[in-house]
């Protein structure tokens, strides 16, 4: 046979080659030998054992450098300490090599509780699981992200919490030392200011340059988020504050964090609004994310009561009772066009509630109020507008804006109120009451009467879902999680919602991928309260980020879902329709680039391969009713379970 042309090592010289260079590592020089063999024996009496050559070596020739493998103390122990101050219970992340000190830090020296750190799949579904989160429990919840990349896919659910007005408490890692970075992938994970890409839409970031700095910037990016209006903030962890050793000569301490007493609106103004509200003949009342706490309904209900007014809840949050006689939410539109003083308290679009708009080829815009109509606005967002990204809305001409917290302020408006109103004008206002509290009876049986068609509809009509499940939950201690407007509003227009946690609100920025993780948050924060969690899931939204499924599995997170699955983004479908329809063109090609179909999602096996309890499809709404009671067993057991039900469009 010919011998190989090839250029590589020879195994056979290779390993002869190794058993050569592992026997001179082990021969002694000659001289070394005669030493060796001329020294007395270990322990001989009256002798002392002379040191071998290679010891000899070692401590007379050049100092080897030394590797130090392990520590005692570490940065990111510190940085633990002031997560456990702010009382964060939950870290909620994607494992990351920045934060990697941090992580463990967490989970040995912090024995993994208080903070706990909840594994999830996406940093979207990271945030988004601290949004729901935030939104049961009025606190932040805390995410870690890495580097760049991490911070990239968070950025969307960022978005949807400033949007909505959310506190997230978030820190990322990064390594700003271009010389102690690892060659590779550490550098494209690497930048000189991290929090660019998203300072337009969080409240407050910060990069501490110590340990010091950290604990003071902790506080105070919590204190930041917590302040209304709440918004997200994050603080950028450099890896070798993370990993190095704490100096001896350092002693870093942790500021007390301060009860932060919201800010309230001028006393001077409350008393203007006051008297324009108590002398109304039609006042209406607006509330959007005005109850910030569970105290929130009770002083709104004690505000309308007492002028015996209206109240449209906007749904940002629960703000008003649904069944409460004075909530004429489903005639906003008329009373606002009726109303000689509106109050707008903490609304996202008063523009868009006292105007309509036409989109049309031509879009036009016009005033749905009286003349002469007064207008007065109760919020906090005066005091923090930025410029880039427009979630303001439209500037609502106010005839009074009284810059301050909602909640707050209701208590010193609802005194301002009582010292206005005297018997005989209290006896003119218990008779308007009397009329709303019929007007609400008869919007009531109307909408029910609206719910029963299509009742027994296959696809499952999204009203026959929503009372299917009222059915099963009503007598429950429950909490419904996820965004009502895609199905219709009927959670809000039909079931009895009374506490704060019966319904959270929207997304805030719509951002499509926000319901299932945020509902899995939600979920978690209501896991010790002993709550049955349910969320109504759209199809599209959960293909954003399913594998927030397999966190809700893996940590025990009770949750009922109820898919929504009418296989389509089917709000953009009414676009295309639109567009379609305005040029003539027919609807029918409308399902191109929105359907969800060929194939259909199988969303039941999705689920149990994440180790859900699934049932589905079901497209008959009377295998419905016993597929949720088996569903609910399972959730009351302490795990999730899914129910993919086949739908209407809305």
């Amino acid at each position: 046979m010919a011998k190989s042309s090839r250029t590589g090592v020879d195994r056979r010289k290779f390993l002869t080659g190794a058993a050569l260079a592992g026997a001179a590592t082990l021969t002694v020089p000659p001289a070394a030998a005669h030493a060796q063999s001329a020294a007395p024996a270990a322990g001989a009496a009256g002798t002392t054992p002379m040191p071998t050559a290679q010891t000899a070596a070692a401590e007379t020739g050049a100092a080897a450098h030394v590797k130090v493998l392990t520590q005692e103390t570490c940065g990111s122990d510190f940085m633990v300490d002031c997560i456990k101050s702010l009382g964060i219970e939950y870290i909620c992340s994607n494992p990351g090599s920045s934060f990697r000190s941090l992580q463990d830090s967490v989970i040995t020296y912090g024995g993994n509780k208080s903070p706990e750190f909840i594994m999830c799949c996406h940093e979207e579904s990271s945030v988004g699981m601290a949004h729901g989160y935030a939104k049961i429990e009025g606190k932040p919840c805390g995410v870690f992200a890495h580097g760049t990349v991490g911070l990239q896919h968070a950025s969307m659910a960022l978005y949807n919490a400033y949007c909505d007005r959310v506190p997230v408490w978030m820190v990322i890692g990064n390594g700003l030392d271009a010389t102690k970075r690892r060659p590779g992938v550490e550098w494209l994970h690497t930048v000189q200011d991290a929090c660019a890409m998203v300072r337009d839409f969080v409240k407050w970031d910060d990069t501490p340059a110590s340990l010091q700095h950290f604990a003071e910037s902790a506080v105070r990016a919590y204190k930041i988020a917590t302040t209304p209006p709440m918004e997200p903030v994050v603080l950028v962890a450099d890896g070798e504050l993370q990993e190095n050793s704490i100096p001896p000569d350092e002693k870093p301490r942790i500021p007390k964090l301060p009860r932060t007493a919201p800010p309230q609106g001028d006393s001077g103004a409350v008393a203007e609004a006051a008297r324009l509200l108590a002398a109304a003949d039609n006042p209406v009342i607006l509330a959007d994310r005005c109850a910030r706490t569970p105290a929130g309904i009770g002083l709104l209900i004690e505000l309308a009561e007492t002028l015996q007014a209206p109240v449209c809840d906007m749904g940002g949050r629960m703000n008003f009772p649904n069944r409460h006689p004075l909530n004429q939410s489903s005639r906003m539109r008329a009373l606002v066009a009726q109303a000689d003083v509106i109050l707008g308290i903490e609304m996202t679009d008063f523009w868009g509630a006292t105007n309509s708009f036409e989109d049309q080829i031509h879009r036009t815009s016009r005033s749905i109020t009286k003349e002469g109509a007064k207008r007065i606005s109760l919020s906090a967002i005066d005091l923090y507008t930025k410029s880039n990204y427009q979630d303001f809305e439209r500037f609502a001409d106010v005839d009074l804006a009284i810059t301050g917290d909602g909640e707050a302020t209701l208590p010193a408006l609802i005194d301002a109120v009582k010292r206005q109103i005297d018997s005989g004008r209290k006896s003119a206002l218990e008779e308007r009451g009397k009329k709303l509290a019929a007007a609400h009876r008869g919007a009531l049986e109307r909408t029910r009467a609206d719910a029963a068609y299509a009742w027994d509809a296959s696809p499952i009509s999204t009203a026959r879902l929503c009372m299917e499940i009222w059915n099963q939950i009503k007598n429950e201690d429950w909490s419904m999680v996820s965004p009502t407007n895609g199905i219709s509003g009927w959670p809000t227009r039909l079931w009895d919602m009374q506490k704060p946690y019966h319904h959270i609100g929207q997304s805030g920025g719509y951002g499509v991928g926000y319901a299932a993780p945020s509902a899995v948050g939600a979920a978690l924060a209501n896991r010790k309260h002993g709550r049955l969690t349910v969320a109504i899931q759209p199809d599209g939204d959960l293909m954003y980020a399913p594998g927030v499924l397999w966190t809700a599995a893996h940590h025990k997170i009770p949750l009922l879902a109820v898919m929504h699955n009418n296989r389509a983004y089917h709000q953009e479908t009414m676009h295309l329709q639109r567009m379609s329809n305005r040029r003539n063109r027919g609807v029918q090609l409308a399902s191109v680039g929105t359907a969800i179909t060929g194939p259909d999602i199988q969303f039941a096996k999705l689920a149990q391969s994440m180790g859900w309890y699934a049932e589905g499809p079901i497209a008959d709404p009377k295998d419905l009713g016993p597929a949720l009671q088996r569903a609910i067993a399972v959730v009351k057991r302490g795990e999730p379970a899914l129910i993919d039900t086949v739908t209407q469009p809305r």
